[in-house]
């Protein structure tokens, strides 16, 4: 197939998930893949055309993707329709919100509180794609384990457990002292006493899966990280709001966090670089506003 070259729109291939390769009229092409999860069958097409297109083989990204390297510039739109009917899609580049990142959660993992994977399909459908500044990632880890590195996102979402002390349940035997890494838990065995400092509390909720009278009581909510960088600057998130227990409140806090960046970023800057340069009191401000 003969192609016009000067109409060749290489920003639109980008933004759908083509990117030029350093060999002329190469592409390597990132597919959409939520939460690090493909289906068996879909896998196998990932498979025949990498063979069929590419030479032979992919990479895995760092942020739980697939990228078929020497798509050729010819072959753009038949890729696309091989993809359509496995029920796959490309990827997005540039400056928009990037594919949902997320670990396998509260219905695999026995130490997620979160249901992680399903909350990734939903950050995808409220926000994939979406126009910014730069690019913008979000990262769903379903407990303090952190397996997805929250803090290394723009937005990062942490399972977490609001955890209550139930005082005639307790033998004071000591294990939740014992499993608290943050030490927030002193618990007097001979004296039958047991101090909490909530303030030191990380929402771990180890307290609870250890008590075997549960003593412990954990209510599962979302801990939230803004700003995190992982590339030419290095920058760890910030927490600037207490648990949140309700994808409600969850949403509505997203939502202002983009429209703050949307409002106040420039082009090609960072949403942790806007932050910086804005005011993170303002950001704080904005999202916490929402809230009440």
């Amino acid at each position: 197939m003969e192609i016009n070259m000067a109409q060749v729109d290489y920003k639109e291939l980008k933004k759908g998930g083509f990117m030029r390769q350093k060999q002329k009229d190469n592409f390597s092409l990132r597919l959409g893949i939520i939460g690090g999860q493909i289906e068996a069958d879909q896998l196998l097409k990932v498979h025949e055309i990498a063979k069929k297109y590419g030479h032979g083989y992919v990479h895995m990204t760092s942020r739980q993707s697939i990228e078929i390297p020497f798509i050729k510039l010819e072959d753009v739109e038949s890729v696309k329709k091989e993809l359509a009917e496995a029920k796959l899609q490309p990827g997005v580049c540039g400056p928009r919100v990037r594919t949902i990142t997320a670990c396998q959660g509260s219905e695999v993992c026995p130490n997620g509180v979160i249901d992680s994977t399903k909350l990734a399909y939903e950050f995808d459908s409220h926000y994939h794609g979406r126009e910014l500044p730069h690019k913008f990632k979000f990262g769903i880890t379903a407990c303090c384990n952190n397996c997805l590195k929250a803090e290394e996102n723009d937005v990062g979402v942490k399972g977490g457990q609001k955890v209550n002390w139930v005082e005639n349940k307790c033998t004071f035997c000591g294990l939740c002292e014992a499993v608290c890494r943050e030490k927030a838990i002193t618990v007097d065995k001979s004296g039958k006493k047991l101090l909490f400092n909530e303030e030191a509390c990380n929402y771990c909720g180890r307290c609870v899966k250890a008590c075997p009278t549960e003593a412990w009581e954990g209510k599962s909510g979302f801990v939230l990280y803004f700003g995190g960088l992982f590339g030419n600057r290095i920058a760890i998130g910030k927490k600037l709001l207490p648990i949140i227990f309700s994808t409600e409140d969850l949403f509505k806090v997203v939502d202002a966090t983009l429209k703050f960046y949307e409002t106040h970023g420039k082009a090609s800057e960072r949403f942790r670089n806007t932050v910086d340069r804005v005011g993170w009191e303002l950001l704080e401000k904005e999202v916490a506003g929402v809230l009440q």
